[in-house]
Formats: C-alpha cells, sequence, structure tokens
C-alpha cells in the first residue's frame, strides 16, 4: 500500500495514498482501536445533509465562493447516493463529542470536492476540512444535530412497524374472540376470559409504546446549528442559522427548527434520552408479549399449549423433532439489549459537564442501534410469528374446565369463604366446582348453569344478576354519571 505524508498541529503522519479522508480521521483510527464498529449510515447520511445544507447557506449568504460549494455538495451527493461510505473508518468508541467523526466527514468531503475541482488528496488547497466544509460549524452543533437527525431519519419505520405489529396483533385479538380460556394471575388460575381479550390487550400495549415513542420524536425536530461550540453562535450567525435549518427543512421534509435554547440542547442530550426511553418502553412491553407466546405456546403435550407457533426451525441439535418458540426468544433477546443500550445513553447524559455533553458517540451509537434492531425484531416477529399462530380451543376449554377459575361468580350469592371452600375442595379431590356446589345443595342446577356460564364470565357484571353481564364480549360498560 502506497502513502502520502499530512501535516497538523501535531505533526506529520501518514495516510493511505487512496484514502478520501485525512490525517486526523488516521489519527483516530490508530488512537481508537477499540470495537470494529462504525458509524451507522443512517449517522453518515445525517451528517452529509448537514454538511451539504451548511455548505448552500453559506454560498446563499456570500461566505463559501460558489465554485467550492458547489464541489462540496456535489462531494456530499456521491455520499448520500452510496459512495465513499467504506472511507467513514472512526470506530464508534472515540474521542468525546464526536470530533473524530465530524472531521472525518470534512476530510472525505473536502478531498472529494477537491478532486472534482482539481486538487490532488491531501493538499487542501482548494477545498479545505476546516475553513470551509466546517464553515460556520463546531462538532459541538454538528454532532448533536446528526444524532437527532439520524433518528428522525429512521423513525418513521420504527413506529410504523409498531403500528403493524399491533395491528397483527388486533387481528388475532378479533380471530380469538370466542376462544374461552383460563385467565391467570400469578401464573395461576384466576378466572375465564377470552384469547381474543389476551391478544387485545397485547394489541393495545404495543399499539401505546409506538404513540409514545412517536411523541418523543417531537423532541428531536429542535436542532442547535449555527449554536458552534457552546452555543453562542461564535463564527457564525443568525443569518447562516436561519439558511442551513430552511435547506435542511427542504431536503428532508421534516419540522425541523432552531434550537430555542441553544445552550440546552448544547449541554443536554435530554431529548434523545427522552427518545431511548421511548424505544426501552416498547421493547419492555414487547419482550413481555413474546414471553406470554413462549409460556402459551410451551408443550406441545406437556405444557400449556393454548396457542401453536409457526415452526421456522428445529430446536434441537440432539432431540429430534423438538422445535422451539426461536422467533420470541430473539424478541426478547433484541430487547433486553434495547434495555442496556437506553442504560449506556442514561449513564452518558448525565456525564454532561458544563457546556457540552461530550459522551454525544455513544448515545448515538446506543440509541441509532435500538431503533434499527427494535424495528427488525417487530418486523420478524410480525412476519414469523404472529401472522402465522393459531389457537387450540379445545385444549384452552380442557384446561378451563379443569380449573378453579370459574369459582368467582359463586362469591357474590354464597360468600366468599364458601367459594374459597369449593376451590380449596376441587383442587384437593379433582371434583368440578359445579359438581361440588350441586353435591352440597348450594345451589340448584338450572341456577348453577346460569351462574357458572364461563362465557358469561368475560363480560362485565355480576354472572346471574337480572341485565348482568349480557354486553358482547370486548365492550365496556356505561360508566355512571358524575355527581
Amino acid at each position: 500500500m502506497s502513502f502520502r505524508t499530512e501535516r497538523d498541529p501535531l505533526g506529520e503522519l501518514e495516510v493511505p495514498a487512496k484514502a478520501y479522508y485525512g490525517i486526523q480521521t488516521q489519527r483516530a483510527v490508530e488512537n481508537f482501536p477499540i470495537s470494529g464498529l462504525r458509524a451507522p449510515d443512517s449517522l453518515i447520511t445525517a451528517t452529509i445533509l448537514i454538511k451539504k445544507a451548511a455548505a448552500e447557506a453559506n454560498v446563499a449568504i456570500g461566505r463559501l465562493a460558489p465554485d467550492v460549494g458547489g464541489a462540496i455538495v456535489a462531494a456530499a451527493d456521491e455520499i448520500l447516493k452510496g459512495g465513499l461510505k467504506d472511507q467513514f473508518v472512526v470506530d464508534v468508541y472515540q474521542a468525546g463529542a464526536g470530533t473524530s467523526h465530524n472531521m472525518n466527514a470534512n476530510e472525505v468531503l473536502a478531498n472529494r470536492a477537491g478532486e472534482l475541482l482539481g486538487q490532488a488528496r491531501g493538499t487542501y488547497t482548494g477545498v479545505h476540512p476546516n475553513d470551509h466544509v466546517n464553515m460556520g460549524q463546531s462538532t459541538n452543533d454538528v454532532f448533536p444535530a446528526a444524532t437527532r437527525l439520524a433518528l428522525l431519519l429512521r423513525h418513521r419505520v420504527l413506529v410504523e412497524e409498531g403500528v403493524q405489529l399491533a395491528t397483527s396483533l388486533d387481528a388475532k385479538a378479533d380471530a380469538f374472540r370466542n376462544v374461552l380460556k383460563v385467565g391467570r394471575t400469578h401464573l395461576q388460575d384466576a378466572v375465564p376470559m377470552t384469547l381474543g381479550q389476551e391478544f387485545s390487550g397485547y394489541s393495545a400495549c404495543i399499539a401505546r409504546g409506538a404513540s409514545d415513542v412517536d411523541h418523543a420524536a417531537t423532541q428531536l425536530l429542535e436542532l442547535n446549528l449555527g449554536g458552534t461550540a457552546v452555543g453562542t453562535g461564535l463564527n457564525a450567525g443568525p443569518e447562516y442559522t436561519e439558511q442551513v435549518i430552511r435547506t435542511l427543512r427542504r431536503y428532508t421534509n421534516l419540522d425541523l427548527r432552531s434550537a430555542e435554547n441553544p445552550f440546552r440542547v448544547t449541554q443536554s442530550m435530554g431529548d434523545v434520552l427522552a427518545y431511548s426511553g421511548a424505544m426501552r418502553r416498547l421493547a419492555v412491553e414487547l419482550s413481555k408479549v413474546a414471553s406470554d407466546l413462549r409460556l402459551l405456546s410451551m408443550g406441545p403435550r406437556a405444557g400449556l399449549a393454548e396457542i401453536i407457533l409457526p415452526s421456522v426451525q428445529p430446536g434441537s441439535s440432539i432431540m429430534p423433532g423438538k422445535v422451539n418458540p426461536s422467533i420470541a426468544e430473539m424478541v426478547n433477546q433484541v430487547c433486553f439489549q434495547v434495555i442496556g443500550c437506553d442504560t449506556t445513553v442514561a449513564l452518558a447524559c448525565e456525564a454532561g459537564q458544563l457546556e457540552l455533553n461530550v459522551m454525544m458517540p455513544v448515545i448515538a451509537w446506543n440509541a441509532l442501534h435500538s431503533s434499527h434492531i427494535l424495528r427488525e425484531a417487530m418486523h420478524a416477529l410480525r412476519l414469523r410469528c404472529i401472522d402465522g399462530l393459531v389457537a387450540d380451543p379445545q385444549r384452552a376449554r380442557e384446561l378451563l374446565d379443569r380449573s378453579t377459575a370459574m369459582a368467582t361468580s359463586l362469591s357474590p350469592y354464597i360468600g366468599y369463604a364458601a367459594t374459597a371452600e369449593l376451590a380449596k375442595e376441587s383442587v384437593r379431590t379433582g371434583i368440578p366446582i359445579h359438581q361440588l356446589a350441586l353435591d352440597r345443595r348450594l345451589l340448584d342446577a338450572d341456577r348453577l348453569e346460569q351462574i357458572l356460564d364461563p362465557e358469561a364470565m368475560t363480560r362485565p357484571g355480576i354472572v346471574g344478576a337480572d341485565g348482568a353481564a349480557s354486553l358482547p364480549a370486548g365492550k365496556e360498560p356505561p360508566k355512571p354519571p358524575r355527581p
């Protein structure tokens, strides 16, 4: 490999001759050989959009020569179309604030723009990384803005996948609306319900989680571009700030706006923390659903087996014929990772000091990683699990009939203590509640048949009372008027 020699205030360093990045990027490569992980495409895209908008803005206000600005824009467009992505080589674990990432972008754009103007790579005579590409900017406004923008660029596909998953769960809720089963609390038999009601809860949890993420995204629309180093706007100006935000709005169709208080947005990554926290909430809800799917499908012969999940791969290298809930297990693991990423984001947000949070690189990486894997996990769960799962109504009814879940509806008629005694006796002897009540002549057969109707128990009210438990399944009773 051949090299060229570049210089910076620290001295000279050899850089690969064919590289579009320069000496500051090379120093970062040598300083931070940590994980082998590179900036996500969404962060590269967001950074380049900002650099392109800055070049256009600086040309528009007369600070940057049109030929230089045009070359920077052309180089940016090449990257936005997928070119030169291999030139972004800085590890995600790098110097604070993202200076290395920002300079990686500045150097790649400067060398490619200079090349378009006839400049050899590494000379920076026509287009300079700092003087031209970084004009009116600081890492301290570019990197937080790029982090916000990168999350926003991925936001819609994340939320839409959550909505689609909720819709699929809701379709299953409708399909299972007449499947009677045991409702369980503390993993013990509780009262009858329908499998449809259970799945309607899953759907609502995912929908609410996706809605929270959508709401949190509105906080990311505030950008501190133009605030430069600490929020004062030194070496930029109101005209530039207004122009760069307007240009980014045009590029992205997002309702971006200048930060109401640029000092807040430079000091604090709290808005990203709120978004990460919303993703954590969605991940918690999703993991609970995945765990329930595993529990309800437990079997096939010696477990609950109230639902049957699609078989997607063999489950064992030693036990022939064994099939595991592989998709749900994967989803659990992804959700644990998202929760861990959020913990990292929270710690890094807390670690900001004075005018700047220097932990932005790890904040950006973890938040963007969560956004990516959470979306992909929901997508896989929907297509490879939820859409293909089926109920086993006979098994669900068998477990219901064997349980003490129907005892609760007797309580208004014979009292809590007597009902508890019946349930205890049923567990001890295996005799159904209905038969025990008959044997003890607590109620006549017709009345017991009415009171111990499991379908009626899935609706609000006292079963057997006049007008009670008569609403259609899934409907709420009317609320009484306020006094």
